[in-house]
């Protein structure tokens, strides 16, 4: 009974709190929700707190934003979905000015157009790309628009003080003491509050078992999500900082299911433990992009902007891994695409792992890269029996005979058949302009990469 009486308090004082900032001036509000318990609690707060609140004092927005990494797990995004509709729709019979978004990154940033598109290497924690371009970028994109209406906003977030030491240490260094908004660590203008700062996992969860949604979801179903998955949430991350605190969006929470960054993924093998056999190919594929990672063949021994790198002392010194090559590459859409087509998701039957927008992305990503033989269509249609849209037809800069001629010549010649294709690719972006300033810049930098002359360094490995 203390304990149902210390959990009461703790929730009354999280609304009053809510109510007493929400009236304090006219910022409007931007509320992170990720689709788990945490920010299920927060949501569900705000929502009742503003409830009780007369239609005169709801003088400004409550923008709920979701990101949507476009590789999310299928079964949450889903959640996801319906949960924004009815929280829009609830909030629209009561009069609560309350707008409903999912983030998403742009094309030319999401996983696939930068793994496959790209060739950055599949994420690991001492290289997570993925979380600043995915998740923080997105939500950071909507914030800065608030800001540039409104001039000021206020994010709050499900964090709690209890979830690790360090989130513990990474909130208390932003805080101002007698202050209980802080300030964002890298967007000016945007301020932080976290509501449920004070609560324990054990609030959480008596909270939501306890209290019905205002909108009409089942809190039995989130925790039953929770047991079957055997993970937790992927929060909804707006801040550097609390990025780094937040490991991996780790110990394989809640998040995409291609994540890499993880060991296992213990949310896609608890669902398919608990009859959601559907998603057995995504767990495969996740695993063996995460095996071929490393694979030399497949990486190039250049990073991206040419340069080499050597890892090891003295007779274990080798060249370092760049990113995936073009084929790797080719190899890599090729089963996904596959996968995809072998996935039958029940909740969902146009689901695709994929969008045709970032496979057009990645068509032009090749092109530029040399591939000129423009195998993406052709792959596609071999696989699915249908053509996309293309929107374009990029001829190939050779047909295949002249292109071989070309290789030959190369071959002949002991120059690198990837450096011609690279300058023969600056001159096409180059042509149809009366004054094509940076040409010869553009070449210049190409020809002074190291990867052109790694051989000519002593000591290295293959």
């Amino acid at each position: 009974m203390i304990t149902d009486l210390l959990n009461q308090h703790k929730i009354e004082h999280a609304k009053s709190l809510i109510k007493d900032i929400y009236l304090q001036d006219q910022r409007p509000w931007v509320v992170g929700y990720s689709g788990g318990k945490d920010s299920t609690v927060l949501v569900q707060l705000v929502f009742q707190a503003l409830s009780e609140l007369q239609q005169a004092q709801l003088h400004k927005k409550v923008y709920v934003i979701s990101s949507d990494t476009l590789v999310e797990t299928p079964l949450i995004i889903s959640s996801i979905d319906t949960t924004l509709m009815r929280i829009q729709k609830k909030a629209l019979e009561l009069g609560l000015p309350f707008e409903t978004h999912k983030v998403r990154p742009e094309i030319d940033k999401t996983f696939w157009v930068s793994l496959i598109g790209k060739g950055y290497p599949s994420p690991r924690q001492k290289f997570r790309w993925c979380t600043d371009r995915m998740k923080i970028d997105p939500a950071n994109r909507f914030i800065m628009d608030k800001v540039s209406t409104f001039g000021k906003v206020v994010m709050l977030l499900g964090v709690r003080d209890d979830e690790s030491v360090t989130r513990a240490q990474v909130l208390e260094s932003h805080t101002v003491e007698g202050k209980t908004l802080m300030k964002h660590s890298t967007l000016s203008n945007a301020y932080v509050f976290a509501p449920i700062r004070n609560f324990s996992v054990d609030d959480v969860w008596s909270y939501l078992l306890h209290e019905d949604s205002p909108w009409g979801n089942d809190n039995h179903e989130l925790m039953a999500l929770y047991q079957n998955s055997q993970s937790g949430e992927c929060p909804l991350i707006i801040d550097k900082d609390i990025k780094e605190s937040a490991g991996s969006c780790g110990n394989s929470r809640f998040g995409c299911w291609v994540c890499t960054v993880v060991q296992e993924d213990k949310a896609l093998i608890g669902f398919i433990d608990n009859g959601e056999e559907w998603l057995t190919p995504l767990l495969e594929f996740r695993n063996w992009l995460s095996e071929i990672r490393d694979v030399r063949e497949y990486r190039e021994k250049h990073r991206m902007d040419g340069t080499i790198y050597f890892v090891g002392q003295d007779e274990d010194r080798k060249l370092g891994l760049g990113p995936f090559t073009l084929e790797a590459r080719q190899m890599i859409l090729r089963k996904l695409l596959e996968t995809q087509k072998n996935v039958k998701n029940p909740y969902d039957p146009n689901y695709e792992l994929i969008l045709p927008e970032e496979l057009k992305a990645i068509r032009q990503l090749w092109l530029k890269d040399g591939e000129w033989a423009d195998t993406l269509p052709t792959m596609y249609n071999e696989i699915f029996g249908e053509d996309l849209d293309w929107d374009y037809d990029d001829r190939p800069l050779f047909e295949p005979d002249q292109l071989t001629d070309l290789e030959i010549l190369c071959k002949e010649q002991d120059i690198s058949i990837g450096l011609i294709k690279k300058l023969i690719s600056i001159e096409k972006d180059h042509s149809g302009y009366r004054i094509r300033r940076g040409l010869l810049q553009e070449f210049d930098k190409t020809l002074q990469q190291d990867w052109l002359h790694y051989e000519k360094v002593d000591g290295y490995k293959q």
